[in-house]
């Protein structure tokens, strides 16, 4: 069943709504509205393809169902039940409800969440005229999102995570996540003609990120999805959207990227999942302490996600590496820098005040996102 207008939500890390926004204006989609956490947007079946496709910074995306104030449990009761489920529910659907309650009257969130899968079922009930659901067919998450009273209904689309891109079946203990990485990129002034170099790579999380970008790769082209599976979108548009996304990559274009980090299971792992990703060919990974690190040109970008000295005992071991790129970054000024770190008192380590600073969440780990911005390269460096 065809419906002129969905509204869509792309969920969001704090701080990153601003880099979902652009990316949605990127991809065409219209009456784009940004939020604390999440981008709300209005488009066709197609759009929810192209979102979960195309989207690198965002969490999920959602079909948000409705929205509503509700104090008491028959008022949440009443309102989902308004909801047209059907729509997107057949009669062969598993569906199950998350939730989260926040600042709200109604602060249990198991209480709400069976209330909500009562409301849906009796909805059903009234539209497929039966009294028992098979569930045998696709899966639907549900989630109800409680903030300040106000109630917001939407269904999964895309199942795991964005950050789950298929690349990556091996990661290091405290791995970047694959969203967090694009936007970092994204932040800064790095464009595919520049050089990037990430000298505390790890698994190589940056550097393929900036190659999937470089090479027009959609972040989601090796991997599936919950709505694949849903009646109301269908197999065809996915065929069609995943041909377009692979006839829209660019392997002619090799860009300049490197990845260093001390430790070599890390640098095997980054090789094997830049193999995965299919950008191996852009990037140069090495084995090598930062304190040895060698700039390979200038005007280059350099975009880090270091150690933060955590755990105790690593905090005087991560403070020296900052000393040392602070002093490497200081004998070659054309170059911008862009580091991710929880230690607050980076900058007097690093020797320089930062030109813009952002507010970051890694995980539950809040971070500042230190910007030191380099001239712009000359014509023929460009």
């Amino acid at each position: 069943m065809e419906q002129s207008k969905i509204q869509i939500i792309a969920s969001t890390t704090f701080g990153l709504e601003a880099v979902v926004k652009r990316e949605c204006q990127a991809l065409g989609f219209q009456n784009i509205h940004t939020y604390d956490g999440k981008v709300e947007f209005e488009g066709s079946e197609k759009d929810i393809v192209k979102a979960n496709l195309w989207l690198r910074c965002a969490g999920r995306v959602w079909v948000k169902m409705g929205s509503f104030t509700a104090v008491t449990f028959t008022e949440l009761f009443d309102q989902t039940k308004a909801l047209p489920w059907g729509d997107w529910i057949p009669v062969d659907g598993k569906f199950t409800v998350v939730g989260k309650s926040v600042k709200s009257t109604l602060f249990s969130v198991s209480d709400c969440q069976a209330i909500v899968k009562k409301a849906i079922v009796e909805k059903l009930k009234e539209k497929y005229h039966v009294d028992w659901f098979d569930e045998t067919g696709a899966n639907y998450t549900v989630q109800v999102s409680i903030l300040k009273d106000v109630v917001t209904l939407s269904i999964d689309t895309s199942g795991s995570g964005l950050h789950m891109r298929g690349y990556r079946a091996n990661a290091l203990d405290a791995p970047l996540k694959e969203t967090l990485a694009s936007a970092l990129i994204q932040l800064s002034y790095w464009k595919k003609d520049r050089v990037l170099l990430d000298p505390f790579c790890g698994s190589g999380t940056i550097p393929i990120e900036a190659a999937m970008i470089a090479r027009n790769i959609a972040p989601g082209l090796n991997r599936s999805f919950a709505c694949e599976k849903w009646e109301r979108i269908g197999q065809q548009l996915w065929k069609d959207a995943r041909k377009a996304a692979y006839q829209a990559i660019d392997y002619d274009y090799t860009p300049t990227l490197y990845g260093s980090d001390i430790d070599a299971n890390a640098i095997d792992l980054a090789k094997e999942n830049a193999e995965k990703a299919g950008v191996d060919d852009c990037i140069t990974f090495t084995v090598q302490p930062v304190e040895e690190l060698k700039l390979p040109c200038r005007y280059g970008i350099l975009i880090t996600n270091p150690p933060y000295g955590e755990r105790l005992g690593d905090l005087r071991l991560v403070e020296d590496m900052y000393r040392a790129l602070g002093r490497i970054m200081r004998e070659d000024m054309t170059w911008s820098t862009y580091l991710m770190t929880s230690m607050e008192h980076f900058e007097s380590l690093f020797g320089r005040k930062a030109d813009k600073k952002r507010k970051l969440f890694n995980g539950r780990i809040k971070t500042d996102y230190y910007q030191y911005e380099g001239p712009r390269p000359p014509k023929e460096n460009q």
